[in-house]
């Protein structure tokens, strides 16, 4: 398996194309293997224009469905679920969340691992807690000693991954996500938290995917049941879309291959 592979580990549909959306049409188009893990179905997000709120399962199958439309026109390769349900992944059993995540990363062999940064972008419980899982799971599928810990069988032969990346939005790029969207925050035991950008530096990594910008606004774009979420982004110039979409920002956390305080242009610098 001597091909690039890129795997990003996430909780939500829509997670790939609003987060990583960039960066994943940009990579498939230049041929690396590209995979998606998603943690839940987005089971408690909006469900469209449906007059009344149906079962978790039913807006699941819904998203699913989405997702992988998205998945298609980003030119995903793999999309897999990891079968958490939307707003439950922090309280899931650790190991059998990371065994789970094991499992795929021992399967692929991916040399780059993305998944979000440890604030979980504005605070959401879902993405600090697969941040956490992935974290974790990279260092378990190197170790040969792993095995699942008797949550389920995962490929016995070990891989240590060259990168681990976690998802970086500075001030700029915060400021151009509100201004299309909303105020993003979430409520956490009462207590609201907001957006914390990252400093700019405290980038390693910044990818032009200025190219692909059409693409990724086409995948946020299958997402419909969240669309009055989204409704903002249909009046906005190209010149708004471009910095939204234009530039993905990353946090190296561990590389085997390099390291340095040059910002990084390309996930795989190391690796060619």
């Amino acid at each position: 398996m001597s091909k690039l592979r890129l795997m990003t580990v996430l909780a939500h549909p829509d997670d790939e194309s609003l987060g990583m959306g960039g960066t994943l049409a940009k990579y498939s188009r230049e041929g690396v293997a590209t995979y998606l893990i998603t943690a839940t179905r987005g089971e408690r997000g909006r469900y469209g224009d449906l007059k009344e709120f149906p079962r978790l399962e039913a807006v699941g199958q819904i998203r699913e469905a989405e997702l992988r439309l998205a998945a298609k026109r980003l030119g995903i390769d793999e999309v897999h679920f990891l079968d958490y349900i939307d707003g439950d992944l922090d309280k899931a059993e650790p190991q059998e969340a990371m065994a789970k995540i094991v499992y795929y990363i021992r399967k692929y062999r991916p040399q780059v691992v993305v998944t979000f940064g440890p604030e979980g972008g504005y605070g959401h419980p879902d993405h600090i807690a697969i941040c956490q899982y992935t974290t974790a799971a990279t260092i378990c599928a190197a170790d040969p000693d792993f095995n699942g810990n008797g949550y389920l069988a995962v490929p016995s032969q070990h891989h240590s991954i060259s990168k681990l990346y976690y998802m970086a939005w500075t001030q700029p790029k915060w400021d151009a996500y509100q201004a299309a969207f909303r105020k993003l925050v979430t409520v956490v035991d009462g207590v609201e938290r907001q957006v914390t950008p990252a400093p700019d530096w405290g980038i390693t990594a910044r990818i032009d995917t200025s190219d692909v910008w059409e693409i990724v606004w086409e995948a946020v774009s299958c997402h419909k049941t969240q669309l009055a979420i989204y409704g903002k982004l249909k009046e906005l110039s190209a010149e708004h879309h471009k910095a939204l979409w234009g530039t993905q920002e990353f946090y190296r956390v561990f590389s085997r291959v390099n390291g340095r305080r040059v910002i990084e242009s390309d996930l795989f610098e190391g690796l060619m």
